[in-house]
Formats: structure tokens, C-alpha cells, sequence
């Protein structure tokens, strides 16, 4: 780690000039400097314009992804040097796995997701196309494109890794250079780790920028292109999403904010059930992990009021064995806040919520942090509060101590009634994450949808769950990252959602040829190639959108249907029961849907060893109309995707993905079935 840190502007360090000292968390020495020397924002817009972009898009979608793989594995390699780093901020190695080997994971989900889900090139069709005429001549439907424009990413200092990279992954796909802005109080961290990324020489030239200090006039040189995030406080995310010229430009904001969630115990638990123990590890959990300083930690805790004094007494019980002081020393499970200036904020916080609350433990007089000079660290003893009428106390819905601090909060219900505890969780103005803890399904399905109205995510917790539960504080790469309300409003992660949020959405209409060449997909009505080369007997090179071939003709009999049935074991009765198939909206037997596609594999498939490897799945099947006795079906075989993922086989051979389109037709050339093959293809040779 660098004495005066520097910033990453336009793929070179800058700054030498010591400014603020930025202090150890655990013993209070000064570990770094922020520099004074000024950056020109206008040269780091204007690099990642002119030269990020154009490095991203030299790239498409699943070469990106491959870079973010390779970029993982490098920083996983050299993870023990963030740790050592990470000390200094007050967090335990847990508290350390959370954001650096998390941040890490992220950008292997992406690489997945990306290879996964994104197709070569740079324009992702979302279809699928939609006629808009009664000819067929005329079409439309929907492309996400990269912006052009750089993303901004404005993080808070609790996870100086996660933040950057779990926001960085999928701008990345998306072909958007990021200028990052860590909070200050953590920048040294996130220096490293950006340290570590321009010393992978993995990223195209503009694709990273880091900003430490201040923004300056940065905001004001963006533009609709653009794109800002932020993590942080709920006053902060208000002020910045009225910045002048974000609102003139109509640059997207997406904010993600500390919120009030809450974790609610179900009227149906008692204290000798299972589930009530599991409610009192997740609640003094979430005030303990990073020292209670996660967006998505327990603010309160709403239990039915007869069970109020057993849950403060468990809770009181469970926090006292928690030792805290330097991560260092063994034994310790909680280290400090990330900076003094943290613990003043929540005392003084604290000091309000006690307004209307009472302290159920707070460590006592005797609280003394573990491990040499911790008198001068940010340390703060676990706080749990009690607020006995929480209808009444507007502030312990209002004030967040960004802390180890929790206020349990009763309702009062029936073993089935939990419409109070819903009103409260309610007050909170929307949160990212809540959870019930409940054995009953049928609370579950109640107050589910009640909730989702005002949080991003609901967690679910029973002693079935809790066998593989990530948590309730744990964001996932698969599931968005957001809330309503107080909670920013924003939405991040979420799969492949997280990477349309940095594309350009676009409707493009037109006649089905002219959308099959601007989608890279075949669309059905576009003119198509048939030739005396099976699709089939095509290596993936030589394979091109719109080959097809439109196969022979089958009469389906009574012996298919007979055959099939014996084959498979499916005797449904409106296969092989004439009377009652009469009595059926069809009106007569019918072949069984899976022994159509079967026919039409056997109509379309090229039996020799060919560049066909495999078939791993179908996608969008609909048996459109039935097919009885004496109907004749056809079949036609479309190339209708490729996707290269640039991998090999063990032999060293090269494949890509080849989605076919299929529309099996009956003999007034009616579509009776419909879907996507998919199969992986053999390059000519070598990769």
C-alpha cells in the first residue's frame, strides 16, 4: 500500500501530495494519505469516451466475460494481499471474506452469466420479434445495445471490494468504461484491489478508472450516455439525484440506500421451537458481521409482544459472548467501525433512538475492545435497544445507526395475526431486505405479498432453509440488490438484469429479413438459405443465420400413437379412448405432443457422425395445434443463433452454441408444434 494514494486517471497514477491522513480502525495510526494534487475530470471523461469505449467494443460479450474469469482467478491468487489491507479498516477475516472473496465471486457470476446468457457480437436481441401486420411482411421487436457513454459508480466505505467489483462486473459486460469513487474513509483498500486489476493487464486500455478524494466537477461533464450509482447514505442519494445537470441531461440514477430493514419473528414461534434460536443467530448476526455495518443489516427486530423479554433475553445473552477488539488477536469475532468519525455518527445516533428507546445491552462500563492500542481504535460495543410502543416512536423508524445497534420492537397478534407486525415493517419507507422467521406456510403466503411492496428482497426463514441459508444480510449475484422508497429506489444485480441496466433499449421495426440481419437471429418469415448441404453437415464457421432445410413428410398413424404409448408408458386417454376423445374439445385421439417432436427429430436430424456434437435442450416448446390420426407433418430446421464461447473440447477441438428454430406444420400448413434446439457444434478444427 502506497503512502499517499493515487488516483487511476486516463491509464496512468496520479497524484504524489499528501492531503487527509486516513486512520487504522484498530489502533488509530495513520495508514495512508488521500493526495491533493487535483484531477482534470474532464480528461477522465474524455479517456473513457474516446478510448475506453472503443477497447470495450473492439471486445463483445462473451470475450468480456472471459476477461472478468481470468480477472478473478488473478485476484484470487493474490487475495491474501487485500486481506492484509483490509485489517486496517476493523474487519475480522469473516468480515473480510464477506467483501473481497465476495467481490471476487461476483465477478465469477458475471463471467458466467456473460458466457451463459450473452451472445457474441454487441447487440442483445430481447425478443422475441412480434408481427405487426396481417401479411407477415411486417415486424418488430426489441435490442439493448451498449450506451457509448461511461458509467460512474459512487460507493460507500463498508465494502470497499464488493462495492467496486459488484457494480464494475456488469457495466463491463455491458461494453462500459467505469470511473470509480470509493468513500474515503476505506480508499486504501479499494486502491489495492484497483492496483492488483491495472497490474493483471487484463482490462482494455480506458475500461478502469479510480477516483480517490472528491468528484469535483465530474457530474457536470456527463451526459445522456452516461450512467451514475451510488451506495451510500439516504440524505446523500437524495441530494445527488437532483444534481443540475444529471436532471438536465436526464442522466440515469440508480441509488442503492441504507434502509431500516427489519427481521420479523412469526406469531406461530415459541421459544423451545427451533426457529425461535434461528431468529436470535440471524438478528445478532447482523449486528456483528462488519460490526453492524452493512445496507443490509437488522435496524429492527419485531417480535410478538409475549415473547418480547425471551427474545431480549436471548439476544442479550448471545451479544455478551461476543468478543470484540483487534481482528488480530484470537478469539475476537467483532472488530471496529471503519473510522472515528463512524463511531460519533452512531453515537449520536444512538443517543436519539434512546428518545423512545430503552437499552437492553450495550456492552456496560467495563466494555474494553480486545488487543494493543484498541483505546484508540473506532470500536463500538453491540447496542441493542428496546422500544416498547413503536407505533408511537416515529425515530425508531426514521434514525439508522449505521452500526452494531438493533431495536427489538413488539406487536401484539394471535398464533396466526401478523398484520401488525407487517404495519410496522411498513414504517420503515421501504427497505432493501426483510425477513420472516416462521413455520407456517400459510403465514408465508400472507404476508409475502404484502411486504414485497416495500422491499427489494424477503427472506423466508425456517429450519429448512436455514440449512443452506445465505442469510438475510448476504446480496446475491442472481437476485436484485435494491429497494423502494428509502431504500434508493434502485436495483442492482439480478443476473442478467444487472447488465440491461447499462444498455440502450431500443424498438426496431421492420420486415422479418431486415430484423433477422440487424438481431443476428433468424425471425420467422425472413427469407431463408435451403441448399443441398444438410444444416447438419455444417461445421460452426460455415453455419450461417437463415440456413434451413424443409424436411420430407410423415402421415401419423393409429400404430405411432400405439407404439409411442408402449415406448413411453403415457396412456392418457386422449391417445388411446375414442369415446371419451370424442367428448373432448378435440373431438377425436391425438398423437402424443413429445411423439411429434420425436417424428420431427427423425424427419430433421442427420444420422451420420458429423460437426452436430450434441443436443443439451429445447427451449420455448408449444404444441400450438393436435395432431390426429392421418394428419401429415413437416418440418423445417432454421439456424436461427450463434453464440461462440471460445471454449474447446479435451481433444482441443473448438464449438459454439447453435440454437435451431423449429416449427413443425401439419398438411394445411397450420403450425401444430414450435421451439428452439439447442446444440453445441464443432469448429473445422483447431479453435
Amino acid at each position: 500500500m502506497t503512502t499517499t494514494l493515487q488516483s487511476h486517471i486516463a491509464g496512468r497514477w496520479l497524484g504524489t501530495e499528501p492531503a487527509q491522513a486516513l486512520r487504522s480502525a484498530i489502533d488509530g495510526r495513520v495508514v495512508a494519505h488521500t493526495h491533493a494534487d487535483a484531477i482534470d475530470f474532464g480528461e477522465a471523461v474524455d479517456h473513457a469516451r474516446r478510448i475506453g469505449v472503443p477497447s470495450l467494443l473492439a471486445l463483445d460479450f462473451q470475450q468480456r466475460a472471459a476477461r472478468l474469469k481470468a480477472l478473478a482467478k488473478f485476484l484470487a491468487e493474490r487475495k491474501e494481499a487485500l486481506y492484509a489491507v483490509s485489517a486496517h479498516t476493523g474487519a475480522t477475516r469473516a468480515d473480510g471474506w464477506i467483501d473481497i472473496e465476495g467481490g471476487i465471486g461476483t465477478l465469477f457470476a458475471y463471467a458466467g452469466i456473460g458466457g451463459n446468457d450473452l451472445p457474441s457480437g454487441n447487440l442483445l436481441h430481447e425478443g422475441p420479434a412480434v408481427p405487426l401486420g396481417k401479411g407477415g411482411g411486417f415486424a418488430g421487436t426489441h435490442v439493448l445495445v451498449p450506451r457509448g457513454g461511461v458509467a460512474v459508480h459512487v460507493n460507500a466505505f463498508n465494502f470497499p471490494v464488493w462495492g467496486l467489483l459488484e457494480k464494475f462486473a456488469p457495466s463491463f459486460l455491458a461494453g462500459m468504461p467505469c470511473i470509480g469513487k470509493p468513500a474515503t474513509a476505506t480508499s486504501y483498500l479499494t486502491e489495492a484491489l484497483v492496483r492488483l486489476i491495472d497490474e493483471s493487464g487484463l482490462l482494455p486500455e480506458g475500461a478502469l478508472q479510480l477516483v480517490i478524494g472528491g468528484v469535483g466537477d465530474l457530474f457536470d461533464r456527463l451526459d445522456g450516455r452516461d450512467v451514475v450509482t451510488f451506495t451510500g447514505s439516504a440524505d446523500t442519494a437524495a441530494k445527488l439525484r437532483v444534481h443540475p445537470n444529471l436532471v438536465r441531461q436526464s442522466v440515469p440514477f440508480n441509488a442503492e440506500a441504507d434502509s431500516l430493514n427489519c427481521a420479523i419473528l412469526a406469531p406461530d414461534v415459541n421459544p423451545d421451537d427451533e426457529e425461535f434460536d434461528l431468529f436470535v443467530k440471524e438478528v445478532a448476526r447482523e449486528m456483528t458481521v462488519k460490526a453492524g455495518q452493512k445496507c443490509t443489516a437488522i435496524r429492527r427486530a419485531i417480535v410478538p409482544r409475549r415473547h418480547l423479554d425471551a427474545v431480549a433475553q436471548a439476544l442479550k445473552a448471545r451479544l455478551a459472548k461476543t468478543v470484540v477488539g483487534d481482528p488480530a488477536v484470537e478469539g475476537v469475532k467483532m472488530g471496529a467501525l471503519a473510522s472515528h468519525a463512524q463511531v460519533a455518527d452512531v453515537a449520536a445516533k444512538v443517543a436519539r433512538l434512546r428518545e423512545a428507546a430503552e437499552v437492553v445491552y450495550d456492552g456496560g462500563p467495563g466494555f474494553a475492545p480486545l488487543g494493543e492500542g484498541t483505546a484508540h481504535g473506532a470500536f463500538f460495543a453491540p447496542t441493542l435497544l428496546a422500544c416498547a410502543k413503536p407505533f408511537d416512536a416515529a425515530v425508531v423508524h426514521e434514525v439508522e445507526a449505521f452500526g452494531p445497534v438493533s431495536t427489538l420492537m413488539p406487536y401484539d397478534a394471535d398464533s396466526s395475526g401478523i398484520d401488525e407486525a407487517l404495519a410496522l415493517a411498513a414504517k420503515g419507507q421501504g427497505s432493501l431486505v426483510g425477513t420472516l422467521v416462521t413455520r407456517d406456510p400459510a403465514i408465508a403466503a400472507k404476508a409475502v405479498p404484502v411486504a414485497a411492496a416495500l422491499h427489494g428482497r424477503w427472506l423466508v426463514l425456517d429450519r429448512e432453509a436455514a440449512k443452506e441459508s445465505t442469510g438475510h444480510g448476504s446480496p446475491l449475484p442472481p437476485l436484485k440488490h435494491g429497494g423502494p422508497g428509502r431504500a434508493g429506489g434502485g436495483e442492482e444485480l439480478g443476473g442478467v438484469r444487472a447488465v440491461k441496466h447499462y444498455l440502450q433499449r431500443c424498438a426496431v421495426q421492420g420486415s422479418p429479413t431486415m430484423l433477422a440481419a440487424v438481431t443476428g437471429e433468424h425471425v420467422r418469415g425472413a427469407k431463408v438459405r435451403e441448399g443441398d448441404v444438410h444444416p447438419f453437415r455444417k461445421h460452426f464457421e460455415d453455419l450461417r443465420i437463415g440456413d434451413s432445410l424443409l424436411t420430407h413428410r410423415r402421415t401419423v398413424t393409429e400404430a405411432d400413437i400405439v407404439a409411442f404409448g408402449g415406448i413411453s408408458g403415457d396412456y392418457f386417454y386422449m391417445h388411446f379412448d375414442e369415446i371419451a376423445a370424442k367428448d373432448s374439445p378435440f373431438g377425436k385421439r391425438i398423437a402424443h405432443g413429445y411423439f411429434v417432436l420425436s417424428a420431427a427429430a427423425g424427419l430433421f436430424v442427420s444420422p451420420a457422425p458429423g460437426p452436430v456434437l450434441a443436443n443439451y435442450g429445447l427451449d420455448t416448446l408449444r404444441f400450438v395445434k393436435p395432431v390426429g390420426i392421418g394428419d401429415t407433418i413437416q418440418a423445417r430446421l432454421t439456424c436461427k443463433r450463434k453464440t461462440d464461447r471460445g471454449r474447446t473440447d479435451a481433444k482441443g477441438v473448438g464449438q459454439g452454441v447453435v440454437a435451431w428454430d423449429v416449427e413443425v406444420t401439419n398438411q394445411a400448413g397450420e403450425i401444430v408444434a414450435s421451439y428452439d434446439i439447442l446444440t453445441l457444434v464443432a469448429k473445422r478444427g483447431g479453435n
